[in-house]
């Protein structure tokens, strides 16, 4: 007699770039489905960095149970390889309860770290950090990144030229990684969880210029909210300063140069702005390519600047995420 084989846990992603609406529209989402939210963002990990990441809130934590934020102090490194491990086991916990695991966030590293599996990278070396740290000091980060362009293409395209953390580590590679690199390391990557049904959900915006209004009116929102202020708490720690890995997140590194007196508030609130409209676009340039999504996985895309957007999601949501396994696709998904 044959056992019937385990059907692969479903899992849903929701991908965009910041300022899409992700986290809004899987609340909306927990009204009528039992789920639970897993952060797929670097820099809601840590701990006092609530304004400036636009953490879910104190009332939003308590209405549906979210994963993934407030793990690490904000002196702290937290690894895609990392995340990739604590994602895997929250959705194994999430669906061992009969809970909807929905990853929702714009790190797309960590994404494609949970989609593809991420090798095995060797540890950092003290002494080649300093090293790298030194450089930076007297060439500038973009210096090294004009490096790391040299000897690793396509790593460099994926990579900011001011992000350096990043930068370092993929230098690293190249130094220790037995000839290996970064590139090297998401090709190969680890052997990718084929045990889940991914169902991902891409939001796109198709004007780019409402994009960026909207991103600056919730910058000023976040001032309003007392940004500024929560910067000033992260650095009364006395450990921390632009080359931590928190303060590296967009909007708290341009914030920091005020409250250093290293800018003038206009100046440093423009570029904090500029600096979000990069990350977008960074963002969409990932999900535009096709190494990011699960191997096989097809996507459903919505724009979030359509107003239709939020009652047309949940529609497909329901009728494809609460189905029997058995039933037609009524929704027309591509899954």
């Amino acid at each position: 007699m044959s056992r019937a084989t385990p059907r692969a846990p479903t899992v849903l992603a929701l991908l965009g770039p910041t300022g899409a609406g992700k986290s809004a529209l899987a609340m909306q989402l927990a009204q009528r489905l039992p789920v639970e939210i897993v952060s797929v963002d670097s820099a809601q990990v840590y701990r006092g960095m609530d304004i400036g990441t636009a953490k879910p809130t104190s009332g939003e934590q308590a209405a549906v149970r979210h994963h993934l934020i407030d793990l690490r102090e904000p002196e702290a490194q937290y690894s895609a390889g990392e995340f990739r491990r604590d994602c895997l086991a929250a959705i194994r916990d999430i669906t061992a309860r009969g809970r909807l695991p929905v990853l929702v966030g714009g790190t797309m590293l960590y994404y494609r770290a949970v989609f593809r599996g991420i090798a095995e990278l060797p540890p950092a070396d003290p002494a080649l950090r300093a090293s790298l740290e030194a450089r930076a000091a007297a060439e500038g980060w973009p210096a090294l990144h004009a490096q790391l362009a040299r000897r690793d293409p396509q790593a460099a395209t994926r990579i900011h030229a001011n992000d350096a953390q990043r930068i370092q580590r993929a230098l690293e590679l190249l130094a220790v990684g037995g000839g290996g690199s970064l590139s090297d390391a998401w090709r190969v990557g680890a052997v990718p969880h084929e045990d889940i049904d991914w169902r991902v959900v891409i939001l796109e915006p198709a004007d780019r210029t409402a994009l960026h209004e909207r991103l600056a009116a919730r910058l000023q929102a976040m001032i309003a909210a007392g940004f500024v202020e929560e910067i000033r708490r992260l650095k009364a720690r006395g450990t921390l300063d632009a080359d931590s890995p928190s303060m590296r997140a967009v909007g708290y590194r341009q914030l920091l140069a005020f409250c250093d007196g290293r800018e003038t508030f206009p100046v440093a609130c423009d570029k904090a702005l500029y600096a979000t409209r990069q990350l977008a676009k960074r963002q969409l340039t990932w999900l535009r390519s096709d190494s990011l999504l699960p191997p096989g996985a097809a996507a459903l895309k919505f724009d979030p600047l359509d107003p239709r957007t939020a009652e047309r999601f949940l529609a497909a949501m329901l009728q494809s995420l609460a189905m029997q396994p058995q039933a037609a696709n009524p929704a027309g998904t591509p899954w």
